[in-house]
């Protein structure tokens, strides 16, 4: 096998290991209004299996990170997967809401192993900017995941009902682990045994915590994956149920928030080594900003209502914010992590935890503030946009100058 055919392998394979996130939330989107008919359940239980998945999601983050420092990359990935198989297929057969949030919490405690190792095995392999570079390039071909998932996910709900959502799931699981055994070599090299150590993780933390850029890197990637996440926890409730989309043309329309975000990475792959990071995440969050506050005024106006010239209304700002978004996460990932060769692991799950954590407290109160229409989403965006821009402003970009 030439190194070009491996290399070409490795980057499909990190991309799908970061991919395990959008997939597992994209997928049974449309699914979420029968869900809670079925189940005998409301619009924020339902809506607490996507947070319950992001909050297992953070959680686990802060183990797998000094795990694969200690035991290496390639073991830890593999335990991870096996764990989400058995969760997923559990997730088949659960028989209430609580079982079902259950579930996905478990679910989410394999999947996060993907995007924390994954990010780790990228710094890894690559320098600062190059990471930049290379995340962004898997951040536009991650893109596709969402693309394609919810529109999957939205025709295997019409045919099959929406547990076969995670029979799909679980079959992703069992090609992913087989790849990883196929593809995927060990990239530390120098496994730290202390890694595990209690007193040197809380040191570890401690570091990061006290490192301003990674704060102000951090918080700029929560408050936009805050926006991010509102939209996905939201998004088949605003369009199905307040808009009259129908469940199987769902995945159509929610596929724009996917292009905006494939253009996104492919604009930051090309521009990040040129202008560097930090003008690149400032650019992202300005833009995540007027997407937000322009989706809003629209909403508050009563444009978003059903019919195509509503749905415009919502989904082209929806696509402007996931654009800008791409520039953002990907590039102040790297920014953060890259100050950290020696505890790389560390710093990947430091910032996951923050951003996974931050996103599921603001998904659930977006389930609470739902009031039948596309304001309290339009309006949760446009607050967590100007957040960012103000973190990135008041934390990164004076510390970046020093």
């Amino acid at each position: 096998m030439t190194a070009v055919v491996a290399s070409r392998r490795l980057a499909v394979l990190l991309t799908l290991l970061v991919a395990f996130g959008p997939v597992c939330t994209d997928l049974y989107l449309a699914s979420l209004p029968d869900m809670a008919r079925d189940l005998g359940t409301d619009t924020a239980r339902v809506q607490m299996t996507l947070s319950a998945f992001v909050v297992g999601f953070a959680v686990m983050q802060l183990g797998y990170g000094p795990l694969s420092d200690r035991f290496g990359r390639r073991r830890v990935i593999m335990g991870g997967v096996v764990l989400y198989v058995a969760a997923s297929l559990f997730c088949v057969v659960a028989p209430t809401i609580e079982t079902l949030i259950a579930g996905r919490f478990v679910q989410a405690l394999g999947a996060c192993c993907g995007p924390v190792v994954g990010r780790a095995v990228v710094r890894d392999i690559f320098p600062r900017e190059q990471a930049a570079k290379v995340m962004s390039y898997m951040a536009s071909a991650m893109a596709l995941a969402p693309l394609v998932a919810p529109t999957v996910g939205g025709w295997f709900h019409v045919w099959f009902g929406w547990r076969s959502n995670f029979v799909l799931l679980a079959l992703f699981g069992v090609a992913l682990l087989l790849l990883v055994w196929r593809w995927l070599g060990e990239t530390n090299r120098q496994p730290d045994p202390t890694a595990l150590d209690l007193g040197r993780m809380v040191e570890n933390y401690g570091a990061l915590l006290r490192d301003r850029v990674f704060i102000g890197y951090a918080l700029t990637v929560t408050m936009v994956f805050g926006g991010v996440f509102i939209y996905l926890s939201s998004a088949s409730f605003v369009l199905i149920d307040a808009l009259k989309l129908p469940p199987q043309h769902f995945g159509l329309a929610f596929s724009m928030a996917s292009v905006g975000y494939l253009i996104g990475g492919f604009i930051a792959a090309r521009l990040t080594h040129r202008i560097g990071i930090e003008r690149m995440v400032g650019v992202g969050v300005m833009g995540c900003t007027l997407a937000g506050a322009t989706m809003a005024a629209l909403a508050w106006a009563g444009l978003a209502r059903p019919g195509l010239g509503g749905i415009a209304a919502v989904m082209v700002p929806v696509l402007l914010f996931f654009l800008s978004a791409a520039l953002v996460l990907p590039n102040a990932t790297a920014g953060a992590i890259a100050p950290f060769p020696h505890m790389a692991g560390a710093a990947s799950a430091g910032i996951g935890f923050i951003q996974m954590a931050g996103g599921a407290a603001i998904g659930g109160l977006a389930g609470l503030v739902f009031d039948g229409s596309a304001r309290p989403m339009a309006t949760g965006m446009a607050i967590l946009g100007t957040a960012a821009a103000a973190v990135f402003l008041i934390l990164v970009r004076p510390a970046a100058r020093r």
